[in-house]
């Protein structure tokens, strides 16, 4: 795992200093992938519709079947125009508050010369951070021959890329699992997992497009942080909408999830560059037009959805997603991520399969 996170974050680079695109979200016209595949040929045979294959994700997250109907309903519309009323008094402050030492510990993360007491002495200021770095210091894999006692032993044993991942899931992972609210545990749990998927396969691509590795981290980390949020705001409304939703139900969703994970990305004073791309997440799909970490991440966000459905058996096969960026990604780099994203998430994908299939029988005596 050590090397696995050398490898994710190699490289550094300056922070942008391109203006951030304009762009407001609107319910009215929700931004929704192709309906048509590409033209399939023999190496495409497997090529599936970006929205059929988000339109599936939605439905995983939130445990509801197919639809019976492609467009929204008169009472689905009634719902959007409560939701987009909520959203427009929706209060930032009803997030959890991030640690007041993350921005500086963030930034100082980004500098590789950082010093070992500097970086204790940050964490040093969150009880809750410095309990679950000493936790993993002291799990199997980084287990010592002596109990690791002090921090800044912990910090040194961890290492930054260590470090970086340590902090970035203990911040986010209970509040991507909180922000579902009580509609349902079960969603918050298959957010994170899409979030580390996402994160992993940000700071991949990410690398190779002279990306911040870290920030490509962080931008996949929190992408869904809206769907949370307006899964939570569907629990708060009256049960007027009937299930199974439909795709421009559930589309107009995904666009209001993306503007509000873009300003919790602002209130939470993430890094510039993280913003940007999750601002252009609301774009259209003009991948020429976007940041390389907005490429990168709108590229990782759709490996992450498609290897955690095929862990879950949610997709009827492996889909063929290299014709949706040619001018980004070259195929074998994209087809080279997938591999990984296998590899590094067997453990999950074997766990899917047991809960599938069921535990083997136990031998009679």
């Amino acid at each position: 795992m050590g090397s696995m996170w050398q490898h994710l974050f190699h490289r550094r680079r300056a922070p942008s200093k391109r203006a951030l695109p304009a762009v407001t979200a609107t319910i009215a016209g929700p931004r929704r992938a192709p309906d048509v595949a590409p033209t399939e040929t023999a190496e495409t045979s497997h090529v599936m519709p970006l929205a059929k294959i988000e339109d599936r994700f939605h439905r995983f997250v939130l445990g509801v079947p197919d639809a019976t109907a492609e467009e929204p309903s008169s009472n689905e519309l009634a719902t959007l125009k409560r939701l987009s009323m909520l959203s427009v008094r929706f209060d930032m402050r009803n997030l959890p508050r991030l640690p007041s030492v993350l921005p500086q510990l963030l930034q100082t993360l980004k500098n590789d010369n950082a010093a070992g007491k500097q970086l204790s002495a940050l964490i040093g200021r969150d009880p809750l951070m410095v309990g679950e770095v000493m936790r993993v210091t002291n799990s199997v894999y980084y287990r010592s021959a002596q109990p690791v006692r002090s921090l800044q032993h912990a910090v040194i044993l961890l290492g930054q890329n260590g470090l970086r991942r340590v902090v970035t899931q203990h911040v986010m992972k209970p509040i991507l699992q909180a922000n579902a609210g009580a509609l349902s545990h079960v969603a918050g749990e298959r957010l994170w997992d899409h979030a580390e998927r996402c994160a992993h396969a940000c700071a991949l691509l990410g690398r190779y497009g002279g990306c911040d590795s870290f920030e490509a981290y962080l931008a996949g980390i929190i992408c869904h942080t809206g769907t949370g949020a307006v899964i939570r705001m569907l629990g708060q409304l009256p049960p007027t909408t009937e299930i199974p939703y439909s795709p421009g139900f559930l589309a107009a969703c995904a666009q209001l999830a993306a503007q509000l994970s873009m300003q919790a990305a602002q209130y939470w004073e993430l890094p510039r560059d993280v913003v940007e791309a999750l601002t252009e997440r609301q774009l259209p799909e003009k991948t020429r037009l976007l940041s390389p970490l907005g490429t990168a991440l709108t590229a990782a966000d759709l490996l992450a959805i498609v290897q955690l459905l095929n862990e879950h058996h949610q997709l009827p096969e492996d889909p063929d997603l290299s014709p949706y960026w040619p001018d980004a990604f070259a195929p074998s780099l994209l087809k080279k991520c997938q591999l990984d994203l296998r590899r590094q998430f067997a453990e999950e994908e074997e766990k899917a399969a047991l809960s599938f299939y069921g535990p083997c029988p136990k031998p009679q005596r």
